[in-house]
């Protein structure tokens, strides 16, 4: 089976939407797919998203909420859509990832045409007078944060303005290092799950300080409804949002009821956030996402070791300097 063919058959057989690395992990699982890429996540989210573009209602798929994806079968009709769910604009760099995919030939494109070919297909819609010079800037910030992260990015820059995708060539030593790498952030996972609970209470707060919370202040009031954290994240010395936080150190996925408790429990003014060293159930990212209530932010444990890794929390780094010519103008 081809990916689609596989999340197809993942949702058939379970009957309810589910998150796209869910899907993914079943499918490869169950053996309906294979691949030798490192990230087959982002193939299948892709896939299922350019498919429900292209195809409207007509697609095999649906989406149910963000990230997350049910499948339109006889015996498990789907629900009807949001407004506008379906007609959505998808992001410039998934667009980008589809472009490439679908229409490069396994061959770098410039940027220019690639933002023109998701404009002509309709991937994407904008206002900006320069989409172009977003779409770039977009695939350079994500190539830099996913290096920082110790990721392999799913793109790469060749120089003068042309970008593939790093999947198209996996081997060498970028996959080498990403092997290497998706083992430590593995095992890190593993080390922040059996903390001394207050080592991971000072973990936690050092992370949210480094991302840009003030003020922060460890509750432990046993009617505070859950709440471990309370602070402020600013953005810029110009945004200030009041955020109440809920931290799980679990094995098992959170479900929809703690999204409900967390959001029960905030003060006026307050945004949530959930973090935890498992996952969240669908329903209880759906339950977060409720377009009519106050949002709850989610952070599983994959992103906190991401995030761990991105501000140097735990982890050391070993570098190479790798010489390239400068790039020219365009």
């Amino acid at each position: 089976m081809n990916a689609l063919d596989a999340a197809y058959e993942v949702l058939r057989a379970t009957g309810k939407p589910l998150h796209y690395r869910e899907i993914t992990k079943r499918a490869l699982d169950r053996g309906l797919w294979t691949t030798a890429g490192l990230t087959p996540w982002d193939t299948v989210n892709a896939r299922i998203a350019v498919d429900i573009k292209q195809n409207g209602e007509n697609s095999r798929f649906y989406r149910a909420a963000p990230g997350i994806y049910g499948c339109r079968d006889g015996n498990h009709p789907s629900p009807s859509p949001e407004p506008d769910m379906e007609s959505e604009s998808m992001s410039f760099l998934d667009a980008a990832e589809m472009v490439l995919e679908e229409h490069a030939d396994r061959r770098p494109m410039h940027y220019r045409d690639i933002t023109r070919t998701a404009l002509d297909l309709n991937l994407i819609r904008t206002g900006g007078l320069t989409p172009e010079a977003t779409m770039y800037a977009a695939i350079l910030t994500e190539i830099q944060r996913q290096n920082r992260r110790g990721e392999l990015p799913r793109f790469e820059k060749l120089g003068k303005g042309y970008v593939g995708l790093t999947r198209w060539h996996e081997q060498g030593l970028p996959y080498q290092i990403e092997v290497h790498n998706r083992e430590m952030r593995e095992r890190l996972l593993r080390r922040i799950r059996t903390m001394d609970p207050t080592a991971f209470e000072e973990l936690v707060g050092e992370l949210l300080a480094k991302i840009g919370f003030e003020d922060v202040t460890v509750t432990r009031a046993s009617n505070d409804g859950g709440i471990d954290v309370r602070g402020t994240l600013v953005a810029g010395d110009v945004v200030r949002i009041r955020m109440a936080v809920q931290v799980k150190r679990w094995k098992n996925n959170v479900q929809a009821p703690i999204v409900q408790q967390v959001r029960g429990s905030l003060g006026a003014h307050e945004q949530g956030l959930i973090i935890t060293t498992s996952d969240f159930s669908t329903g209880a990212r759906q339950e977060a996402e409720q377009p009519d209530k106050t949002p709850i932010a989610l952070m599983n444990g994959e992103q906190m070791v991401n995030l761990l890794i991105e501000y140097d929390i735990g982890v050391v780094r070993t570098s190479y300097d790798l010489i390239d010519l400068e790039e020219g103008e365009e």
